[in-house]
């Protein structure tokens, strides 16, 4: 699980990416510290990895005010999305993301879990999508990625529009 310090030996230090919907400072690892002449944040991944650094690796969005139940009851017709995997950055500049659902995507109408639906892919802008938020959840989920060594505690997002492009196989 999460470590003090990173794989460069310097410690990690907590950084608010997004704070009230405010963008805030990015992570850095040594060399992205040096080329942005500022200090390294602590998120340096292991010399295997280091391609994909620096990465900020234990996330925590804050919770919000609704039960799970209130976000699926307060939907007329939407879907349920379990989780999403194998998500890629497309699009670094715009945040654009894509990826698959995983282990049950769920049509709701009028306020309930109607039936199953295949897993979709998508293709969105993680900012369009979180300027989108309708409601969070007061429950929270740890997520842990071993490969990458990335934990991450979220809520659930009623989220008005999200652009799924398909579905998978």
């Amino acid at each position: 699980m999460p470590q003090p310090f990173d794989y460069e030996g310097v410690p990690k230090r907590r950084v608010s990416i997004i704070e009230q919907g405010v963008v805030g400072a990015p992570v850095y690892d040594r060399l992205s510290a040096r080329k942005a002449g500022v200090r390294s944040s602590g998120h340096a991944l292991p010399p295997g990895l280091r391609r994909f650094s620096p990465l900020a690796t234990n996330l925590f969005m804050a919770p919000g005010e609704s039960s799970l139940e209130d976000l699926i009851q307060n939907t007329p017709r939407g879907l349920y999305v379990n989780r999403f995997w194998y998500t890629r950055l497309a699009h670094p500049r715009d945040c654009v993301v894509t990826g698959m659902t995983r282990d049950g995507v769920f049509m709701i109408e009028a306020g309930e879990l109607a039936y199953p639906v295949k897993n979709l892919r998508f293709t969105q802008s993680y900012v369009e999508a979180l300027n989108q938020v309708e409601a969070v959840s007061r429950e929270q989920r740890l997520l842990y990625e071993d490969r990458m060594e990335l934990a991450t505690r979220v809520p659930a997002l009623k989220i008005a529009a999200f652009n799924f492009t398909g579905s998978t196989v």
